[in-house]
């Protein structure tokens, strides 16, 4: 368990002593050191890796080195590679290795091994020329290699990674132009029912595996919650044709979407309310922050849509920002009181 302690704090009101705290900073002194030991580790290993790939650059090669960098990485987690006492020590540098060579591993046989991929992608193209065979095969190996490596290493963050992979294997993506980002969801419906289905799994999953495995079915859940939520913000923009446009040139496409934008503002509307209810009722302050913050994102996206920056606009949208943080405050405190309430009997 990790507890997160203003030392100099506790120090002034006198509630830790001179002597704890001097042991607790030497703690925090060492912890900070294993990290960024850790972190030079694991640039070295990189610009090595990076090296060697440079000079041959090959699918084989990154097949190798990617399998041989997830094999280390496991071992060191796992404590199978070194004691208990230096396990602990070298976690950082286990879980980037992991990370690395998960990619690396399935970058390199999407390269090595293309008749396979091709196979493998012929047999799962059930969605028709939508999706680029060989992409779609890579990605979805991708995610499961990510979320077993996250089991077999018990690290959230890999089951987090582990969704954005299958969120790219469905058409979404991000993207950078000179000062500009943008976000886009080529399917929102198919988005928000996908990604809804694997949160809904992964939370329920949640409630039935082992504390060891809890966080990270938490943790994947969480993260497909956010896909849920892009889904409807894109689809409340622009609607959706579905796959009357394989070759993404849907927006160019003067005809009506198969499904209206007005469809995915007011699903989205309802969703956030019935969620947010039922997370409140759950005392799940994560998800009704959440919630709040793409019910102001949903309330200012069709504010500016319909209104465009007019004074009415601005005016409507700084009582909202109002009353918004004033619900955050107010129910984050309540929700604190309640857990402090229930500790204490």
């Amino acid at each position: 368990m990790k507890i997160v302690l203003d030392v100099d704090k506790l120090l002034k009101e006198g509630r830790i002593t001179q002597e704890e705290y001097t042991r607790l900073r030497q703690f925090s002194r060492e912890a900070t050191r294993r990290t960024a030991f850790n972190i030079l580790v694991a640039f070295g290993v990189l610009a090595t890796s990076g090296g060697i790939l440079a000079l041959n650059p090959s699918g084989l090669t990154a097949l190798v080195m990617g399998l041989a960098a997830l094999a280390l990485g496991v071992a060191l987690i796992s404590g199978r590679l070194l004691s208990v006492k230096f396990t602990e020590e070298w976690r950082l540098l286990g879980v980037i290795l992991v990370i690395v060579g998960a990619v690396g591993t399935v970058g390199g046989a999407y390269y090595a091994v293309p008749g396979l991929a091709e196979m493998v992608a012929d047999a799962l193209a059930v969605m028709g020329r939508f999706y680029e065979h060989h992409t779609f095969f890579c990605l979805l190996l991708i995610t499961i290699l990510l979320l077993i490596a996250s089991v077999l290493t018990k690290t959230s963050a890999l089951a987090a990674l582990a969704v954005f992979p299958l969120s790219a294997a469905v058409g979404n993506m991000t993207g950078y132009w000179h000062a500009t980002y943008w976000l886009e969801i080529r399917q929102p419906a198919l988005t928000i029912c996908l990604f809804s289905a694997l949160s809904l799994a992964a939370y329920q999953l949640s409630l039935r595996v082992p504390n060891d495995y809890e966080g990270i079915a938490i943790v994947f859940s969480r993260t497909a919650l956010f896909f849920v939520n892009f889904g409807f913000w894109v689809g409340s923009l622009w609607g959706d044709y579905l796959w009357k446009e394989p070759h993404y040139a849907w927006w160019f496409n003067p005809d009506q979407p198969l499904i209206p934008a007005w469809v995915f503002a007011i699903g989205w509307a309802v969703v956030l309310v019935a969620t947010g209810l039922w997370a409140a009722r759950a005392n799940r302050r994560w998800v009704v922050n959440l919630l709040t913050v793409f019910g102001a994102i949903h309330f200012y996206t069709q504010l500016f849509e319909q209104l465009g920056a007019s004074p009415g606009a601005f005016l409507a949208s700084g009582i909202a920002a109002l009353g918004i943080a004033f619900f955050i405050v107010r129910y984050n405190r309540m929700a604190k009181r309640a857990v402090e309430g229930s500790s204490a009997s």
